[in-house]
């Protein structure tokens, strides 16, 4: 049975917002080492010495339920959970997100970002833009007092829009001393419906959007899940908390949105 939506208090958002500043950091100094003939294996590489040598915190996808390395590399038609493999090499028009998650001082933080590998075609530069599209307009609904159907629904609207469709195996999930906690986020529903927000909720909001149809299958190697008819597929991921005046987000990135507008 589903235990209660924890309500953070100052202190303990401000722990909540270290280790999310922490896992944007990651994002940020490998960002410059995805390019065409490195390797998935290498940018996880550079991940972990960050986090464990520089930031002194610790890999939370390590070992997390015996997942292999320290970051999860999705690359084209995978949807979430790839494996960084040497044998794995990026190539030019490739999209590939990197989803990193740390923990510090017993505060997870957990997020994900699109990159684009040399020079993608417009289909897949559209569906990067449009899944970015649909999470930023899912978090502009939070607040208290809204409901996660009102953020689903506002997802579902962008993908929809846009001609895509939104992945219903997997979902966003509350977050702080336990890596996935409650509530979970679905990224698709009905507004005023599912639970509603409180001031002190700390989840995140990650969809994934396939170009083609939203179902998925997991490969033989028990992590893997790529689009069942080979579509590309893209997911952004932002920790967000609720606040008394609407939303904040966690994981912000150190260099801004750039061309994405900001949230």
């Amino acid at each position: 049975m589903a235990h209660a939506v924890p309500l953070r208090g100052p202190a303990e958002l401000a722990q909540a917002r270290r280790a999310a500043q922490l896992a944007a950091e990651v994002l940020h100094i490998v960002a410059p080492h995805v390019r065409p003939g490195v390797s998935t294996d290498a940018l996880d590489a550079i991940c972990h010495d960050h986090i464990v040598n520089v930031q002194r915190a610790i890999p939370a996808n390590l070992g997390y339920q015996g997942f292999p390395k320290t970051v999860l590399t999705s690359v084209n038609q995978v949807v979430c959970h790839g494996i960084p493999s040497p044998e794995k090499i990026l190539k030019d028009g490739d999209i590939v997100n990197i989803d990193v998650a740390v923990q510090h001082e017993g505060w997870f933080g957990d997020t994900s970002r699109m990159f684009f590998v040399g020079k993608p075609g417009v289909l897949a530069r559209r569906l990067v833009r449009a899944t970015y599209d649909a999470m930023a307009a899912g978090i502009r609904q939070v607040r208290p007092d809204a409901t996660l159907g009102d953020v689903g629904h506002a997802i579902q609207a962008v993908a929809q829009r846009e001609g895509f469709s939104v992945v219903r195996d997997y979902c966003g999930h509350g977050i702080g001393q336990i890596y996935h906690d409650e509530p979970q986020v679905l990224h698709f529903g009905r507004r005023g419906e599912g639970l509603k927000l409180e001031p002190g909720m700390v989840f995140t909001i990650e969809p994934m959007l396939n170009a083609g149809r939203r179902e998925t299958r997991e490969l033989a190697d028990g992590w893997t899940v790529v689009t069942r008819d080979r579509s590309l597929s893209a997911q952004w991921e932002h920790m967000v908390a609720v606040t008394d005046q609407g939303f904040e987000v966690l994981t912000a990135w150190p260099e801004g949105t750039g061309e994405y507008a900001p949230i």
